[in-house]
């Protein structure tokens, strides 16, 4: 039986990595994939991963329907084996469905791949989607740590390395974001809670509990 599976967990976790091993497995022993993908930090029409490996895959626009869009790629002649939407967390709820269907009606196993929540500890639509219609969910198994040591549970926003609460759930930027750049860190329940990104606790950490005073 053909199976939508949603691997899932915060950034950093090794997802898109996960993905690149799954098609590079299958393609070695002569399947064909079809891949999905949006938003991915490589650019368009791209899956990447942070470890720097990189595949073409095609770019998931608004309303864009997958499930149409296999069965025009089959009605050609061409081959799709298996399916890898990446960055599922950016489709919409009806493009899930869309995956879904693919997998009944079509018999394709589709793996999905996305983050749970936003930076505001808000379950992204097309994430919720998956949950409520995967067969499985699995969550990965490579844990992303926290600045503190301790395991990472949450994504952070940051603005110059201060982190941000409020904004649109979709910003595409990076992990290294500089000063008034926009990046994403990964934090602990706890420091998530207090906002305390890396850069903020190394400032803390620099600044004086008590102010010198002169003897003189």
């Amino acid at each position: 039986m053909s199976e939508l599976v949603f691997f899932c967990g915060t950034m950093d976790c090794g997802k898109s990595t996960l993905a690149l091993q799954i098609e590079h497995n299958r393609s070695a022993r002569g399947l064909v994939g079809m891949i999905f993908t949006r938003n991915d930090r490589a650019g368009e029409g791209k899956l990447s991963s942070r470890l720097g490996l990189v595949t073409d895959a095609v770019e998931v626009e608004d309303g864009a329907d997958l499930y149409a869009h296999l069965v025009d790629h089959l009605s050609q002649g061409r081959r799709a084996d298996y399916v890898i939407a990446d960055e599922a967390q950016f489709l919409d709820p009806e493009q899930i469905d869309q995956l879904a269907r693919v997998v009944d009606d079509l018999d394709l196993d589709v793996y999905a791949f996305g983050i749970t929540t936003d930076f505001r500890s808000k379950l992204f639509p097309g994430s919720q989607r998956l949950v409520e219609l995967a067969d499985r969910v699995e969550v990965l198994q490579v844990e992303a740590l926290c600045w503190c040591g301790a395991r990472a549970t949450h994504n952070a926003r940051t603005v110059g390395g201060v982190m941000v609460v409020e904004g649109a759930q979709v910003v595409v930027g990076d992990v290294t974001g500089s000063a008034d750049e926009i990046g994403y860190e990964v934090l602990c329940r706890r420091h998530h809670r207090r906002r305390m990104t890396a850069a903020t606790a190394r400032a803390a950490a620099l600044a004086p509990d008590v102010l010198p005073v002169s003897s003189g």
